[in-house]
């Protein structure tokens, strides 16, 4: 994870040796490792690089890289596979090397289809005087553009600002590929000319499947200087995952369980599907393809066993290396037992669990080893980022926390327990305040979710930074203790829902146009991941220095998932609880969970009860105003409250 920047001057008047405050302090909460900046001035225009490195494998290798010929690399991604890393190696500098042997533009474009795994990048290469920027197929790292100065500057970063005179001109860039500028030419023609290499999936039978986002969608919200147009070669981008299985069954199909629409979902149905030889091996290619997924998000980390024995011997116990965003749903839980298949036995896993409360008070009660419960005197932890804490009084039991989330998660937390008793599950309860919420919203988190701006993305955007940020209590049966979950590793269940059909909509698609429609449902949802929630995720983790990863949407998983046909992922003419993310429902059970393979899908929102906390007549998408930049002048205020 990094937070990467370039800003570009096309107007000796508006060059600049620094990035404005605002921004490079949002960027540094991303990379607490290193920072560094640099400059390349041309005659006619001056690009100002910034990069702030969290380090999480191979080397520390301090960014922008510059090579010989004075090409500039930022990077912010993990190359999980298609090009080789050594565990010692740094990715960063590996994809750089690579970068400054290719010769041509095709070349380059070769070497991106390649790489398996999220990232975000900027390229400037210096003889050509091309910048080179993009997102991966799923946009899983941020990267926004602004647009300013009747195109004499633009500026491409990870993160924006919240002063209000930029909030409307920070925009996602598109995952639609790779976009090059040529920096000279815009200087002549001043106007700004987006070269665009899209994403391509081309068939054993030659048949070529363009990308979603057509060349008018990406340039509607574009000022009138800039334009985007398809590159000159008609190069492209190889898609790093196969088309979606759109067959449909030839005849009516028969479900194993025919007669139980209206009957509760219970342990002994899903068993039914599991006699079925067939089911039975894809769900073990299913468990097979996401566990290596998981295996290569935990393994690439810095661990004790790298530590020098007198090093290891002063540290009393082990640190969680690795976080889960955890609500004890269906999602989560398979995440975390997969795991705890390849972490170290002797490292704890962080299970982050949020819920939002009225009381200002959020301290948990516990029960000690005869049932009886206890009023435990603990320690708050303070809003902002220190673990310092404050004394909080007795709580009182009736206001013990009950989200839903939190008593999921507490029944999935034993579930774990009774999967792998050895390892230590940090279950970290993360309670928010009505007042630390509308604090840190206007100071920390909006900017974050900007540009997206509805509702829903507040909720989820809060609900995430809250459980990212993993300060909060471990409950365990001689009392609580304040915590704050220091893995830089952040493992979410998100792609599961989109691929399996876990939402609502899902089943109301499928009742209203059947299997062909909720095949036309899935495929939207993939092609719209990365504007609806990728680049806001990433963003809102990021601001912990901490790195987001995401199992499902692995290119093999996606391509696995892609190549089934919908009856053998989903099966919506069966309860909830059943019918909807049926195949993971099953990879459940066969790694032994048991309540949380049938728990129907709850959306965080809701599990956390941050919706309709503040407001209760509003819809998920609604603009929401909660959302709206502060004025220069109040983050003055509030920086002046804060002191």
């Amino acid at each position: 994870m990094c937070g990467i920047c370039c800003s570009v001057n096309f107007s000796a008047e508006h060059f600049s040796q620094d990035l404005k405050e605002d921004l490079l302090y949002n960027l540094k909460q991303r990379g607490p490792n290193s920072s560094k900046q640099l400059l390349k001035s041309d005659v006619n225009y001056q690009c100002l690089f910034s990069a702030h490195v969290l380090h999480l494998r191979g080397v520390l290798t301090t960014q922008p890289v510059e090579d010989e010929r004075g090409n500039v690399f930022l990077w912010n991604g993990e190359i999980f596979s298609g090009i080789k890393v050594e565990a010692e190696e740094n990715d960063t500098q590996i994809l750089f090397n690579y970068l400054s042997s290719c010769k041509n533009e095709s070349e380059i474009l070769s070497l991106f289809s390649e790489v398996q795994g999220p990232w975000s990048f900027i390229y400037y290469q210096a003889s050509s005087h091309y910048l080179w920027f993009g997102r991966d197929f799923f946009g899983r790292r941020s990267l926004l553009w602004h647009f300013s100065n009747l195109g004499k500057s633009f500026c491409l970063s990870s993160v924006g600002t919240q002063t209000s005179g930029m909030a409307n001109q920070w925009q996602e860039v598109p995952a639609s590929g790779l976009f090059r500028i040529d920096l000279k030419s815009t200087v002549i023609s001043r106007c700004i000319i987006l070269q665009l290499y899209p994403w391509r999936y081309i068939s054993r039978e030659n048949i070529i499947e363009e990308n979603v986002n057509s060349l008018s969608q990406i340039s509607a919200d574009l000022p009138a200087f800039v334009s985007v147009v398809a590159n000159e070669a008609k190069l492209y981008l190889e898609k790093p995952v196969v088309p979606l299985n759109m067959m449909l069954p030839q005849a009516a199909l028969e479900t194993h369980c025919s007669n139980i629409s209206n009957v509760p979902p219970t342990r002994e149905i899903l068993q039914v599907f599991l006699t079925d030889v067939h089911m039975k091996e894809v769900i073990q290619q299913f468990i097979d393809v996401l566990s290596v997924a998981v295996k290569k998000r935990v393994l690439c980390l810095p661990r004790d066993e790298n530590l020098t024995a007198n090093e290891v011997l002063k540290t009393c116990d082990r640190k969680a290396n690795v976080a889960i965003l955890f609500s004890g749903g269906i999602d989560s839980m398979v995440i975390a037992t997969l795991a705890d298949r390849h972490i170290p036995l002797d490292e704890p896993i962080d299970l982050l669990n949020v819920a939002f409360i009225a009381e200002e008070k959020t301290m948990p009660t516990t029960f000690n080893k005869e049932g009886n419960k206890q009023k435990n005197k603990c320690e708050i932890p303070s809003e902002e980022f220190s673990k310092d804490v404050a004394a909080a009084a007795d709580d009182s039991p009736n206001k013990h926390v009950s989200v839903p989330d939190r008593i999921t998660g507490r029944a999935g937390l034993k579930e774990l327990q009774a999967v792998s008793p050895s390892r230590i599950w940090n279950f970290v309860e993360i309670n928010v305040s009505m007042e630390e919420l509308q604090k840190l919203r206007r100071t920390r988190i909006c900017h974050l979710i900007r540009p997206l701006d509805t509702v829903l993305d507040d909720s989820i955007g809060c609900a995430v930074w809250f459980a990212s940020r993993g300060i909060g209590w471990l409950v365990a049966q001689e009392g609580v203790k304040s915590y704050q979950s220091n893995a830089k590793v952040v493992l979410t269940g998100i792609g599961a829902d989109e691929q399996l059909a876990g939402y609502s909509r899902h089943r109301v698609r499928f009742q209203s146009h059947g299997l062909e429609g909720l095949n036309k449902e899935i495929m939207m949802e993939l092609g719209r991941i990365s504007s609806r929630n990728l680049g806001r995720d990433d963003r809102v983790i990021g601001d912990h220095g901490k790195e987001a990863r995401f199992p499902f949407l692995d290119e093999n998983v996606v391509s696995f998932l892609n190549s089934l046909p919908i009856w053998e992922k989903a099966n919506l003419n069966l309860p909830r609880g059943i019918g909807e993310k049926l195949l993971l429902r099953l990879a459940a059970v066969e790694l032994g969970l048991t309540a949380s393979a049938l728990l129907p899908k709850r959306a965080m929102q809701f599990g956390s009860r941050i919706a309709k906390m503040e407001k209760i007549n509003e819809k998920a998408s609604d603009k929401c105003g909660r959302l709206q930049i502060m004025s220069l002048e109040n983050l003055s205020i509030e920086k002046e409250t804060k002191l």
